[in-house]
Order: C-alpha cells, then sequence, then structure tokens
C-alpha cells in the first residue's frame, strides 16, 4: 500500500476556505454598496446631536458647561466681560470669608483717592510745623521731610544738640530747644507720634548701656519720658525705639559725621493713619 505525502495530507481542507474567503469578499462588497446607497436623515441626526450636546457638553465648542461653567461656556465672547467676572467672584468671596487677589478697576481709583488725600494731609501738616519751626527759631536745629508715601511728616534732631558721645541724657543746654520741639508736638497731641533713637558706629559696652542699641533705646525713651512728663502729650499716642548705628545718614568716618548720626527722629503721622 503506498503512503500519502505529507504535503497532500496537510492540503485535505484547503478547497472549502476559499469558498469561504470568497463569501466574506462577497458580504463585505454588499454592506459597502448598501452603505453607499444609503441616506442620513439629518432631522434625527441634529436630535442626537442636541441631545449629547445637553446631556454632556461635549459638542457645540461647549455651548453648554457643566453647573456654573459660565466662564468657559460662553467661549471666547465671555473675554470682553472679564473685569465684570472677577468683580463679582471677588465680592462673592469676600463675604464667603475667602483671601482672594482679584480686585475691581474701581479699587485702583479709591487707591490713588487714598494716596491724594494722604498727600493733602501731610502737606498740610508739613507746612504748619515749618511755620511753627519759624515761630521758635529751630530751623538751625532740625530738619523736616514728608514720606514718600506721604503717611509722616519727620523731624530730625542732630544728635550733637542733645546727646554726648557714649550718652543718653539730654544735654542740659539742649533742653530749651527740646522743650520748643515739645511745644510743636503739643499741637499735633491726638496723632500718632513715633520717636527713633539713632548712634554713631562707635561700639560701647558699659554696665548702663550693653551696645548701640541699647544707647539708641535709651536716648528714645529719654526724649520719649520727656515729652511727657513736661510736655503733656498723651502717651497713649507716643511710641519709641532705638535703631542702633544701622541707619546712618552722615559718614562714621568723622567726627562730624558721627555727630550727625546720633540723632533723635520724630514721626508724626497724619489723621489718616
Amino acid at each position: 500500500m503506498a503512503r500519502k505525502k505529507k504535503g497532500e495530507e496537510s492540503s485535505a481542507g484547503a478547497p472549502w476556505l476559499n469558498t469561504f474567503a470568497d463569501l466574506m469578499n462577497l458580504l463585505l462588497c454588499f454592506f459597502v454598496l448598501l452603505f453607499a446607497s444609503s441616506t442620513i436623515d439629518a432631522e434625527k441626526y441634529e436630535q442626537i446631536v442636541a441631545s449629547l450636546s445637553s446631556s454632556f457638553s461635549i459638542l457645540n465648542s461647549g455651548g453648554s458647561a457643566i453647573e456654573e461653567g459660565e466662564l468657559i461656556s460662553n467661549g471666547v465672547s465671555q473675554l470682553t466681560d472679564l473685569d465684570n467676572y472677577y468683580s463679582t467672584m471677588g465680592k462673592a468671596a469676600e463675604s464667603s470669608g475667602e483671601n482672594v487677589e482679584a480686585t475691581s478697576p474701581d479699587s485702583s481709583d479709591a487707591l490713588e483717592e487714598l494716596m491724594e488725600k494722604n498727600k493733602e494731609a501731610s502737606e498740610k501738616m508739613y507746612e504748619e510745623i515749618s511755620e511753627l519751626s519759624d515761630k521758635y527759631k529751630l530751623n538751625d536745629y532740625m530738619e523736616l521731610s514728608i514720606d514718600p508715601n506721604f503717611q509722616f511728616v519727620q523731624i530730625s534732631l542732630s544728635g550733637s544738640i542733645l546727646f554726648d558721645s557714649g550718652e543718653a541724657d539730654i544735654k542740659p543746654q539742649a533742653l530749651p530747644i527740646f522743650s520748643k520741639v515739645g511745644d510743636i508736638l503739643k499741637v499735633f497731641d491726638n496723632f500718632k507720634i513715633e520717636l527713633e533713637g539713632h548712634t554713631d558706629n562707635v561700639p560701647i559696652h558699659t554696665s548702663r548701656y550693653l551696645s548701640n542699641n541699647w544707647l539708641s533705646a535709651a536716648r528714645a525713651l529719654n526724649a520719649a519720658t520727656y515729652l511727657i512728663e513736661e510736655k503733656g502729650l498723651d502717651p497713649e499716642y507716643l511710641s519709641w525705639t532705638g535703631r542702633g548705628e544701622y541707619d546712618p545718614v552722615a559718614s562714621n568716618a568723622t567726627e562730624d559725621g558721627r555727630a550727625k548720626n546720633r540723632r533723635v527722629e520724630i514721626k508724626i503721622y497724619n489723621n489718616l493713619n
């Protein structure tokens, strides 16, 4: 009996596969033909689109938004109303206790108006103090300036007049001058007044003053004590601090510069602060 070849055994079922492949090709062509000859119901298509759009907000360029997405849902046209949107958002957040950075354009106008009022108040106060300085003949002993932000007028008294080097007690010969300064401050007794003591850069370490910080604080305190006890200024509106050698107004390389740095600065805040 003759044996069958392996090639003949493996190809026994091949004819039906060819028939099946031809059938699949015919079916594919049939469905392509059906699709090509079909028509789309435009009305039904629009209904489907509208349904999906209202349900998921994924069509019509985000024409509808989930919940309160008003900024995005209205598209680019919403950008023209950004000012009003941020203003409304800021007011809502403020009422709910949130801290927001966004402010309305009116806030800048309010800030400018406040700055203008501060400027007017400080300039008026500067003129009054300048007139009083002329009246009491203090122009040779003190310098006047206005804060760049127009919050206060500053009186600067040279330390060479008030204090000896390394000392915080007001010199006896300086008391008549400082008394007249107190008369000026009395006019603004219900205004906030700050006294700052300053020193030169000569190191100090004694039983009374451990450093220039202690010395400057003592100078400010002695000046404040004199104004309270001798001139009757209300301590409720008076404060004092020491800045040591850290805010020089002149070079410490010379005796004249060091004398200018030994000073007391008096800041009189306008009544808007």
